[in-house]
């Protein structure tokens, strides 16, 4: 069996270690949903619920049960996959397991970043053996908390109490990191359950992850496209794993958070130079050039510029409109991935401006005027000054402000 003996070498040939979150006592910093505890890294005793955010806690699972599943294709759509399409492809040809998530990116400190909301009793079989046969790795999940991919934790900082913020918004889901566990190559960077999923405004159920066991994926690739139809993709998770994205699959990007109004339905297509093709249709109904105070003529997301027009006209009439210099003006819709990377940020769409690129290069406290940052943070706005890699150039949206 092709699958079966490729994760018998990888669990003779390495040995790599689940971390679990520790924390002494109650965690201090709330999220959203006010956790009151959490588990120590050696466990909860066995008179000890695990349970950290009750608000967000779906029923515990106990020991693993069935096989554990190789993860060779996703399936992405924008709607709810139905139990029908999914019974018929649990009944292909090859195929020998599915399981249905919810899949979306948030935007964490200017790219965007995938996360997964699963059954964790279900999904735990999906995953890296390491952390599959972890009870409480999926414990920590349904108890509310976080798993992120410790090849993927750069992408998600969590702050001094071990909390992480799922989205560029000040009141985004703030969630605590339970575990550091292998998730599934390619898939995403972290894994919550289907309550938080609900909360965050994920599609319920519009992704799913294929196991074709032992043939190769791509024979069944065009069998499953039958069925979802072509508004969904279909990509190989080894291929993602290695090249960052399927370039034979259309790329789609499901954003949540109040900046998913702006986005919309994205669909591209990577170019191969780090630059990607946006649908035709998206481009014409939502960027637009348009002029405003200090910069002049601005192509950018059409939602953005009401308050990106405002936030300059705030700056001329507070007198500071001499410290952006319209000739450092980088630009607003660049449509590309973050360089070296095959992730979009939110110049993809349209929605960051980069201003006084000279005196605010990335990893540095940057020129720009505070007084200049805290009006464009009150017109809906983040500083990439604040982010734990600095990017003092960079404003971009974090929510819809409509100028009175």
């Amino acid at each position: 069996m092709r699958k079966v003996s490729l994760r018998a070498t990888a669990a003779i040939g390495a040995v790599l270690v689940v971390t679990l979150a520790a924390c002494a006592g109650e965690p201090s910093k709330p999220s959203s949903g006010s956790p009151t505890s959490s588990p120590s890294a050696s466990g909860p005793a066995k008179d000890e619920s695990p349970v950290a955010d009750p608000s967000h806690a779906v029923d515990i699972p106990g020991k693993r049960e069935g096989t554990l599943h190789s993860t060779d294709l996703l399936i992405l759509s924008e709607d709810t996959l139905s139990s029908g399409d999914v019974k018929k492809i649990r009944g292909l040809d090859g195929v020998s397991g599915v399981e249905q998530i919810s899949m979306a990116q948030v935007s964490v400190e200017g790219r965007l970043v995938k996360v997964v909301a699963v059954d964790p009793s279900t999904y735990r079989n999906f995953a890296p053996f390491q952390s599959a046969d972890s009870d409480e790795v999926w414990q920590r999940v349904a108890g509310g908390e976080v798993a992120i991919d410790p090849e993927r934790q750069d992408e998600l900082p969590a702050d001094k109490d071990g909390f992480v913020r799922l989205g560029s918004k000040k009141d985004a889901a703030s969630v605590h990191v339970g575990a550091y566990a292998p998730q599934p190559p390619g898939l995403a960077a972290a894994v919550v359950n289907h309550k938080w999923g609900e909360e965050m405004g994920m599609e319920k159920g519009n992704a799913l992850i294929v196991s074709t066991a032992a043939i190769a994926p791509n024979r069944v690739v065009k069998p499953i496209q039958k069925v979802v139809g072509s508004d969904a993709s279909v990509q190989r998770l080894d291929v993602v794993a290695r090249a960052g994205l399927d370039p034979n699959a259309p790329q789609k990007a499901y954003v949540v958070g109040t900046v998913a109004q702006a986005v919309g339905n994205y669909t591209y297509r990577a170019n191969g130079d780090g630059t990607i093709t946006p649908a035709s249709s998206w481009v014409s109904s939502h960027i637009v050039t348009a002029q405003v105070p200090i910069l002049g003529s601005v192509t950018c997301n059409k939602v953005m510029i009401p308050q990106l027009r405002a936030a300059l006209q705030e700056v001329v009439d507070r007198g500071l409109a001499k410290t952006i210099d319209p000739k450092q003006y980088a630009g607003c819709y660049y449509p590309r991935f973050i360089a070296n990377t095959t992730q979009l940020s939110n110049h993809a769409f349209g929605t960051a401006v980069d201003l006084n690129t000279a005196g605010n290069q990335r990893g540095t406290v940057g020129e720009m005027d505070r007084t200049v940052v805290s009006i464009f943070e009150r017109w809906g706005f983040t500083w990439g000054g604040n982010w734990k890699w600095t990017d003092p150039m960079h404003f971009e949206m974090n929510r819809i402000v409509k100028p009175g």
